[in-house]
């Protein structure tokens, strides 16, 4: 009970609701705008992550925009398409022959050998790979696009 001379506490009210509980399109708009956010966030990192080298210890090399040397077999990077990824694949290679990768398609990729021996660094469209000479034929892959595959042989 308020007495004479004594205020009633100050209520807080949101405007065009006098009892002072939000619409329910509010709290949804409110709910929408959190999950666009960690919606937003998710989608940084699984972006920031995507480029990440797996294997910690190769030291990739540095990728160039010069042709490969004319004894070097050249193996294209053509799309992301399974096993139909590189070409040629499988690729017959002698042992200790000089190898490139050539990107020839519209995004970046980045071939590894699943044993970790030999990382081509980020490939941008258009790029080569440095020459590489492999001692052993080996399986390998895109490890920006793990779907791509592609395999070594001995001639």
């Amino acid at each position: 009970m308020i007495g004479h001379g004594q205020m009633k506490p100050a209520t807080r009210q949101r405007s065009g609701h006098a009892d002072g509980v939000p619409l329910i399109s509010e709290r949804v708009n409110i709910m929408c705008r959190f999950f666009l956010a960690a919606g937003l966030a998710a989608s940084t990192l699984m972006l920031t992550a995507c480029g990440g080298n797996s294997y910690g210890s190769s030291s990739p090399s540095s990728p160039s925009d010069t042709p490969p040397p004319a004894n070097a077999i050249t193996i294209n990077v053509v799309r992301e398409n399974g096993n139909q990824s590189f070409s040629p694949n499988p690729a017959t290679i002698p042992a200790g022959q000089t190898v490139v990768w050539h990107n020839i398609d519209t995004t970046t990729h980045r071939v590894v050998l699943n044993d970790g021996r030999l990382d081509t660094g980020n490939l941008a469209p258009g790029a080569f790979s440095q020459p590489m000479t492999l001692a052993a034929p080996s399986p390998y892959h895109c490890s920006i696009h793990p779907d791509m595959i592609g395999a070594l042989v001995n001639q």
